[in-house]
């Protein structure tokens, strides 16, 4: 037997013994999704809208569905990685009567509250659902160190769990399915406020002709220090409790204002920090200047309105 057939005869009775999965959807993270189920050696049927994505994949192994219904039917756990909540529903609410006995786990970005209605249609169609988050880039997938948070369906998560770790780390958030989504948008609103946070103080050094890149040993280290502030600030949090001896919300506030007063000075735009600093204004103007920053969130919790 040659060297070439005997590798290919152990990689097929490799994945004989692995879980057949079905990846919809082969943008830049389906396909990711898809090449890491091959690279593992589980039986992988895709489908996209576009056949021409499937290429790469088919050449890896993977067996390419001409219809959505022939790539559900190719597996019990099907994997959906499309562009949003509508796709998926496109993709997926003409194939009702399919559904049923199939897991199927939803990677596409969603809303919490559409997690969970998308939750309800699938279970009705007697489908398992469950709902995830990734937490990575493609290049990362199938590395231990991206992470993916699920939520839904306890039955079908332990069932495939093992299958779902050749992605990265998974973390399941219990039976409600619009957690994973609810972490998921409070990590990204921790990125997006830091790297817009970051984008405005680089500006105002440009002014001065500091360039990005040598702001990054001052700035890099500075937001390791903020990450030593939150364990208190979450304790002060959970209690209810804003009492500081450190740094109060009515200095915070005064030196926001100041920033705000010095990025206009320097010609730049205030639409970062304004509006951070109206939100400590208003507390402090409702009698909590002594306070905390933790105590921030009692007007975070409340729209402004209700104030």
């Amino acid at each position: 037997m040659s060297e070439s057939r005997h590798a290919a005869e152990k990689h097929r009775a490799q994945n004989e013994t692995r879980e057949p999965v079905t990846v919809i959807g082969l943008g830049l993270m389906g396909s990711a999704l898809a090449r890491a189920f091959l690279e593992a050696g589980h039986p992988t049927t895709v489908w996209n809208r576009s056949s021409k994505k499937a290429d790469s994949l088919v050449t890896q192994g993977a067996k390419l569905a001409s219809t959505p219904k022939e790539a559900v039917s190719g597996s019990r756990l099907v994997v959906v990685c499309v562009f949003d909540d509508d796709a998926v529903r496109d993709a997926l609410e003409p194939l009702s009567s399919s559904l049923a006995g199939r897991t199927i786990v939803n990677l596409t970005s969603s809303t919490p509250k559409q997690a969970r209605e998308t939750a309800v249609w699938m279970t009705a169609a007697g489908a398992d659902y469950v709902d995830g988050a990734i937490m990575a880039v493609p290049q990362g997938i199938g590395r231990p160190e991206s992470v993916i948070f699920y939520s839904g369906s306890h039955r079908a998560f332990e069932a495939h769990e093992r299958t779902l770790g050749v992605l990265g780390t998974s973390h399941y958030f219990g039976a409600d399915a619009g957690m994973a989504a609810l972490y998921d948008f409070a990590l990204l609103g921790v990125m997006w406020s830091a790297i817009s946070g970051f984008l405005h103080s680089v500006a105002l050094l440009e002014t001065e002709k500091v360039s990005a890149t040598s702001f990054l040993p001052m700035v890099t280290p500075w937001l390791g220090t903020i990450g030593t502030f939150l364990p208190d600030m979450a304790r002060d949090i959970d209690r209810r409790h804003y009492e500081t001896d450190v740094s109060t919300l009515a200095l915070n506030a005064a030196g926001l204002d100041m920033l705000v007063s010095t990025s206009r000075e320097q010609g730049i735009g205030v639409d970062v920090p304004a509006p951070i600093a109206a939100l400590f204004r208003r507390r402090v103007a409702a009698g909590h200047g002594g306070e905390g920053i933790a105590s921030l969130i009692e007007s975070i919790r409340r729209p402004a309105s209700e104030q």
